[in-house]
């Protein structure tokens, strides 16, 4: 593989990061164990396994050249070693625990940014592995493509052959210049437009100081199993997506969890940021993030659950009627306005405001249907773990596997000590709804 300048978002990825908000995403996999050694196997297999896969063994370089001055690489590491990312650990019977700890470190900058965790259970009937890998290497369908490289293959459909494309100059093909001065003057219309919306965004919002926090370093995490049966239930008997359900419920958790901590969800209605991939399904590569977003006020407020779930329908209808290039939810395509060297000096600066962008992330990670194992060994459950923006307390991914939604939950665990109250109002919620209509 060779060098690559990174895009915009993800040279923005790699310079908002600080020491307390590492911005790496994450996916803890529980996998049902056929011997007590098993994790042992699975770490030596996932060492093995990644010095063959091209897209592990790059790593992110600075470059201070005059056409890119401040901007950085992508290209391999001349000195990769995959035991440099993979750990086993001692066993541990809480896998969230670990989890937690290890995703508030930092990955090491200087080489490939992603890591492997392994983490046998204690009674020797399971381990879990945690993935890690760095929002500048990776969006989450790149994140899963090079996670599945290294596990057990999959019988995939095959995939057709890629179009060719032709050889790129110095200078545009001058009959596509009408074309691109056309797109010139949309993408600064566009601009202008997600600029406006993020302004308006920002009025008459108010959340809670529960989902704000000053940074701690800290991290938390917690997992959610729901059967999607039930989710398809209130799909059919109220209409909407799968999608729309899943991010009702969070809202309802919330204040399910607001008020058993007595900080009330009277008047709270905190802005969601609801990613948006880009990306074609069967197009993970190129490499680094092709992502929009949408951004909704959750009705924390509202008491009814039936009603909440029609707001959220509502308001996920109005953003995919606008599309994923317009509204304040967009504002990750301005990144393509910003030179590389404002990204380097103003990444700090643009991580603080991320707090006055949105309170939450809800974010959904696409999985295969098909079975996932390592070593032989099944996954039994998948928790996606989003980063944590600074100044924000908690963030929820969602993942669909296999008839289950798991839900994967980080928050800062000085502002959320709670942490599992809220995963259990998760599950109180949906029940809440099944009951409600019927279904």
């Amino acid at each position: 593989m060779t060098s690559e300048l990174l895009a915009p978002l993800d040279l923005a990825f790699w310079n908002i990061e600080s020491a307390e908000h590492p911005m790496h995403l994450g996916a803890l996999g529980v996998f049902s164990a056929h011997s007590p050694t098993a994790g042992a196997h699975a770490a030596d297999l996932l060492a093995a396994r990644a010095a063959a896969v091209p897209g592990l063994r790059m790593r992110i370089r600075d470059v201070w050249q005059p056409l890119s001055f401040g901007g950085a690489t992508r290209e391999p590491a001349p000195d990769f070693d995959p035991l440099d990312h993979v750990t086993l650990h001692a066993p541990t019977a809480d896998f969230h625990t670990e989890a937690g700890r290890l995703m508030e470190r930092p990955l090491e900058r200087g080489r490939p940014p992603w890591e492997a965790h392994v983490l046998p259970g204690e009674s020797g009937t399971s381990f879990a592995v945690l993935f890690k890998f760095h929002h500048a290497l990776a969006d989450g369908l790149r994140a899963l493509t090079l996670a599945a490289a290294i596990l057990d293959p999959m019988d995939l459909p095959a995939r057709g052959p890629r179009p060719e494309e032709s050889p790129k100059g110095f200078l545009p093909d001058v009959r596509r210049l009408p074309g691109l001065l056309r797109g010139a003057v949309s993408d600064v219309g566009r601009a202008l437009d997600i600029g406006a919306s993020l302004a308006l965004s920002s009025l008459a919002v108010r959340s809670s100081a529960a989902l704000s926090a000053a940074p701690s370093g800290t991290r938390r995490t917690a997992g959610v199993v729901v059967d999607l049966d039930d989710v398809h239930r209130v799909r059919k008997a109220q209409g909407g997506t799968v999608n729309d359900v899943l991010i009702a419920v969070v809202a309802g958790a919330l204040r399910r969890w607001l008020d058993e901590r007595g900080d009330g969800s009277d008047g709270v209605a905190p802005r969601a940021l609801i990613p948006v991939s880009k990306r074609r399904p069967r197009t993970a590569h190129p490499q680094g993030n092709r992502l929009s977003g949408y951004l909704i006020r959750l009705p924390v407020d509202d008491p009814e659950p039936l009603s909440r779930l029609d707001t959220v329908r509502s308001a996920m209808d109005r953003n995919k009627d606008a599309g994923p290039n317009r509204g304040a939810g967009a504002v990750a395509l301005l990144a393509d306005h910003v030179p590389p060297l404002a990204h380097r000096l103003g990444g700090p600066l643009a991580g603080q405001a991320a707090r006055l962008w949105f309170d939450i992330l809800v974010t959904s990670v696409p999985l295969p249907g098909l079975g996932l194992k390592l070593g032989g060994n099944p996954v039994t459950e998948v928790y996606p773990f989003a980063p944590l923006a600074q100044g924000q307390s908690l963030a929820v991914a969602i993942s669909t596997y296999r008839g289950q939604v798991h839900y994967g939950l980080v928050a800062d665990a000085e502002a959320v000590p709670d942490l599992d109250r809220f995963a259990h109002a998760l599950t109180a919620e949906l029940e809440t709804l099944v009951t409600a209509c019927g279904a």
